[in-house]
């Protein structure tokens, strides 16, 4: 399991810049950025290089900032790699709640997955078994 920042951000002109900007002068790498939106506010989720850094410089800067853990899967980088995955998460019975993907400097493909029971991820040896890698934090980011 990886952390992953989530930040709760008022739909105002120019907040998710600011948001930026607040990490960009820490100092704080992002790898991955996704936003959900709804009428009032969006969920921003980012994974970064220094994530307990990266919360306590966006709660410096005024946002509530949190850390979830969740997944993530290094896949090959080929057709169908990523519905393979997901197959395998609905043989076991593994439900997804949210994802989105990311690229790493190597050029592997890294599907970041918020999943019900977390555990369930790191127990389904199948994951591993049928090729796909379970990546640990320090394969992700700076471990603080």
């Amino acid at each position: 399991m990886i952390d992953q920042i989530t930040v709760f951000l008022e739909n105002k002109e120019g907040r998710l810049a600011s948001l930026c900007r607040a990490m960009g002068d820490a100092g704080i790498n992002m790898h991955a950025l996704t936003i959900a939106d709804t009428t009032d506010y969006g969920v921003v989720r980012v994974i970064a290089d220094r994530p307990a850094a990266a919360v306590k410089a966006l709660e410096k800067a005024g946002y509530r900032a949190s850390i979830a853990k969740v997944s993530a899967i290094a896949i090959p980088n080929e057709p169908g790699a990523l519905a393979s995955l997901l197959e395998l998460f609905d043989a076991n019975s593994i439900d997804i709640q949210y994802g989105y993907c990311m690229s790493m400097a190597n050029g592997q493909v890294v599907d970041i997955l918020k999943v019900s029971g977390a555990e369930e991820v790191s127990k389904a040896v199948a994951v591993e078994a049928a090729g796909f890698k379970i990546l640990q934090p320090e394969e992700v980011y700076q471990v603080d």
